[in-house]
């Protein structure tokens, strides 16, 4: 095993390729630095063959802690918006382009940090791997670390949002990650922007 994140997550894949053995296998990668200080590893949750697949940008405070994608506030509006656009929560499999926590410390509080390009690329292999074993019809990208993870560089979220885009054998759908609803002035219309994305993704399901 290659340590302080050389060569990225590649080098701690297991041998064999489901969900179970990525999520132990993960617990242990040192891929890129972000494990030094994270709580744990936040591997992705949800169904072997879920039709869609909800990939997010990293865990925040909430998750890192309890070791679940998706649990804090950002997860409560996720949540909602998938109820509301009728996408059944055990037809999704959640994850994120990084699977630790990025933060600065303050004071006895954390800091969400956006992850550096080559912290987004170290990960990749993970995200990989969990698409070639669910295999979702449609793959939500929610918000630009997830898009750039996916979709490349050179995608823009603001741009193309909401508009079914090849992924290998999947259709991707890119929307706002829902913590920029929590942040946007105009928080209704923010969240009926999101949820028109998600429908979008209902579409093409």
């Amino acid at each position: 095993m290659v340590k302080d994140g050389n060569n990225g997550a590649a080098e701690f894949l297991p041998d064999r390729l489901d969900l179970d053995h990525l999520r132990t296998a993960a617990a242990r990668c040192e891929g890129c630095g972000l494990y030094r200080d994270a709580t744990q590893t936040v591997f992705g949750e949800g169904p072997r063959q879920a039709r869609y697949m909800l990939v997010g940008e990293q865990p925040g405070d909430q998750e890192d802690r309890r070791g679940h994608p998706f649990v804090g506030p950002a997860g409560r509006v996720l949540d909602r918006g998938l109820e509301e656009a009728g996408i059944a929560r055990d037809d999704v499999y959640l994850t994120n382009a990084v699977k630790h926590f990025s933060f600065t410390p303050r004071g006895k509080r954390r800091i969400h940090q956006k992850p550096t390009a080559a912290e987004i690329d170290a990960c990749r292999p993970w995200l990989d791997a969990e698409l070639a074993v669910v295999r979702p019809r449609v793959v939500v990208v929610l918000g630009a670390t997830a898009a750039r993870s996916l979709l490349g560089r050179e995608f823009r979220v603001t741009r193309h949002r909401g508009e079914p885009v090849p992924l290998g054998d999947a259709l991707a759908v890119a929307t706002v990650h829902p913590s920029a609803v929590l942040r946007a002035p105009d928080r209704d219309a923010a969240y009926a922007g999101f949820l028109a994305d998600l429908q979008a993704a209902t579409r093409v399901a």
